[in-house]
């Protein structure tokens, strides 16, 4: 196989294939370097995928990749009180990302890009202080590959991103431990369900996807810093739930960890480009990483088929994807880590009274960015409540 390239993408996950999709239809030449030997496997998250990011990155979800659709979501106070919400954001897909995934992978194969499964990155390729390319083992064979570009796709680990010097570290406050049952004979509707509550979920939610009419992802999620247990919690969440679980078992096991902070402060230098959650490009609410990802693999592609043009893959050549990026998501994302933190702050009893003054409309509002005239009704009801939502007024 060729071992000179126009690109090298670390990671076959959506944010890299979609890299290597465009750039290959662009001309270039791209690898991709996936570790796993297949493509979309493990999956470690709920594999919600929304209606909204299905119309802006023109998808085009197909029934090949889906588990089911959803009407909108559940979303449920420590009470047990219930709020349905029905936008383009809670409505949507439950993906079967195994196959998501390889379609992703098949499609930048098909655009031109070679595919390298079962491939460690092992290391960067130096000349002097410019990056001239990466050394991977493949079965278990050192190879040297060379590129004047290399794009971190790497996800939570950004090894080769941390090697050539980005800030990928996570504070442990800024990560949550995940465990994911996929079950069979669940009670559920086509809906998205949450659950909020420190009895159920510190710092975090659980969760059912619904895969199907009695099929659903139904996991936990736990601040990484309060030493929770995810698996026991989730263990005590299905036997209190026995009207969701009682007739339910357990047909696969998932688990891992998520980032839920914020973006890293620089995203490119020289010859080099860190996208999707390498990039901490994720939503600091419920984690949800999947359409970030693609836009970012796709906005960085698009500047870096500018670079490949002109020839200069300068910082500053390649640094209009971070900024259009930016442009985009840094804004909501933002409101979205203030909104988490004060959400982290409230008693069971504070959340059941907010839930109590909350409407539909106001979560739609609230997922929106628009927090002032919800957090303003509920300070006035419940005046103890100001030092903590202030900073949302």
């Amino acid at each position: 196989m060729r071992t000179d390239f126009d690109a090298i993408v670390v990671g076959g996950g959506p944010a890299g294939t979609s890299f290597a999709r465009k750039a290959a239809e662009g001309g270039m030449n791209v690898l991709v370097i996936e570790k796993k030997k297949d493509f979309g496997v493990p999956v470690r998250c709920g594999e919600g995928f929304s209606e909204r990011w299905n119309q802006v990155l023109e998808m085009n979800v197909s029934d090949a990749d889906l588990g089911a659709r959803m009407k909108g979501a559940a979303v449920f106070a420590p009470n047990g009180k219930k709020i349905v919400l029905v936008n383009d954001q809670t409505t949507g897909y439950v993906l079967e990302r195994k196959m998501f995934d390889k379609r992703l992978a098949l499609e930048a194969g098909r655009a031109g890009a070679t595919l390298l499964p079962k491939s460690l990155a092992i290391g960067l390729v130096k000349e002097g202080n410019k990056t001239t390319g990466l050394r991977a083992l493949h079965e278990g064979v050192e190879k040297v590959f060379k590129a004047p570009l290399i794009v971190s796709a790497e996800g939570m680990e950004a090894k080769i991103a941390r090697e050539a010097g980005f800030d990928c570290k996570y504070d442990p406050y800024d990560v949550d431990a995940c465990v994911e049952y996929e079950m069979v004979g669940v009670k559920c509707e086509p809906l998205i369900a949450l659950w909020f509550g420190n009895e159920i979920a510190p710092r975090g939610y659980a969760w059912v996807f619904p895969k199907g009419v009695d099929y659903a992802n139904v996991g936990i999620g736990v601040g990484g810093s309060t030493g929770a247990d995810p698996k026991k919690l989730l263990d005590d969440f299905i036997e209190a739930h026995p009207e969701f679980f009682g007739d339910a078992t357990v047909v696969e096991v998932k688990g891992g960890v998520i980032s839920v902070g914020a973006p890293i402060k620089k995203m490119t230098s020289d010859g080099f480009m860190v996208i999707g959650t390498a990039a901490h490009q994720v939503d600091p609410i419920h984690g949800g990483g999947i359409g970030l990802a693609i836009e970012a693999g796709l906005i960085a592609a698009k500047h870096a088929l500018k670079a490949f043009e002109s020839g200069d893959y300068s910082d500053a050549a390649l640094s209009g994807y971070e900024k259009e990026w930016r442009g985009l998501e840094e804004e909501k994302l933002g409101k979205r880590l203030k909104l988490r933190h004060v959400i982290e702050k409230l008693s069971d009893d504070d959340f059941n009274h907010v839930f109590n003054e909350t409407r539909s409309k106001d979560l739609d509002e609230v997922l929106n960015g628009h927090f002032q005239g919800l957090a303003a009704r509920i300070v006035l009801k419940r005046p103890s409540l100001l030092k903590v939502l202030k900073v949302l007024i």
